[in-house]
């Protein structure tokens, strides 16, 4: 849970287009081989594609989350033919009842993929179209963790930096802030939809409207199957407490940059805890997150979010 180095504007709340698939970028972003998808699709009527003006097959991007479940339940030992066709909440107690995988390694090289660089121009010339290609591209090659990871984080940071340098004004990064926005939440309001895990609200405390590094948390914790009520930036700490107890969450993750004031961080999350059961989990990253408290769970970087959210589903 980094914030990336770069100020920002906190994001104007817009409905996206959900994104469309080819099989390959969904096998890419899924982990599951292209002949396997072809195979489902046949025996189990999973996943559904549907056909373009133009006569291509293309898949829903609200796939991408069921059929990830899916690879993990079988990576646990289940077959296919008994999870491909299961209810969610089938699929629920199935991998609630079998220990998790193994951990994989890191990502490989892939060079196919949207360079920093070529991103960085793409900004530089306020080219949207070009950009956002790009983003969706990528997206559909690395998967969640890679997209953040290797994309979104770093064109963050290369901004950040040239706008320190004199290479980059304001404008470019309000223009990189909100095209990122919209995209990340296309690709995430599908996967909400089709969430049945635990539900987990996403917020900044009062003072802190940086929102990429939230959206950031938001996207990964959707694409684990975590259900994300997103708030937004600068809610409350009393009001969090109210819709953690309205809701049932099982946690609230808060997002603070490095451009936080600590002592008024550490103020707003004493109230909040005190604001919100005992059971529910107060989950805290960022740059500016306080280290040392027993009663707040901090995440240091994106891979310990992604743990932390399948130990929750778990």
């Amino acid at each position: 849970m980094i914030e990336p180095h770069m100020r920002e504007r906190a994001a104007t709340p817009m409905t996206s287009a959900a994104g469309k698939l080819s099989i390959g970028s969904l096998a890419k972003a899924t982990g599951v081989p292209v002949e396997t998808l072809r195979t489902w699709e046949q025996r189990y009527g999973f996943p559904v594609a549907e056909r373009k003006p133009s006569g291509h097959r293309v898949y829903a991007l609200s796939n991408v989350s069921r059929l990830r479940r899916i690879a993990d339940a079988i990576a646990r030992g289940h077959r296919a033919g008994a999870v491909v066709g299961a209810t969610d909440a089938e699929l629920d107690r199935l991998l609630s009842a079998t220990a998790s995988p193994p951990a994989t390694g890191p990502l490989p090289p892939n060079p196919s993929r949207a360079s920093v660089e070529e991103l960085l121009a793409a900004v530089q010339a306020f080219d949207a179209d070009r950009l956002t290609a790009a983003l969706w591209s990528d997206w559909g090659r690395l998967g969640a963790i890679g997209f953040v990871e290797r994309t979104v984080a770093p064109l963050i940071e290369r901004v950040g930096l040239e706008w320190e340098q004199g290479g980059m004004e304001v404008r470019h990064e309000h223009f990189l802030s909100e095209r990122l926005g919209d995209v990340m939440r296309a690709i995430r309001l599908p996967l909400d939809l089709t969430s049945a895990g635990p539900t987990v609200i996403c917020a900044t405390l009062p003072g802190e409207a940086h929102a990429l590094g939230l959206q950031m948390v938001a996207l990964l914790l959707s694409s684990a199957g975590i259900r994300v009520i997103y708030l937004g930036t600068e809610i409350p700490p009393p009001e969090l407490g109210r819709l953690a107890r309205e809701l049932g969450a099982r946690a609230v993750a808060i997002s603070v940059s490095a451009a936080a004031d600590g002592a008024a961080v550490k103020r707003h999350l004493t109230k909040l805890r005190d604001a919100m059961p005992r059971q529910v989990q107060l989950l805290v990253g960022g740059r500016g997150a306080p280290d040392g408290r027993a009663d707040i769970v901090t995440v240091g970087d994106f891979a310990g979010l992604v743990r932390w959210a399948h130990g929750l589903r778990a």
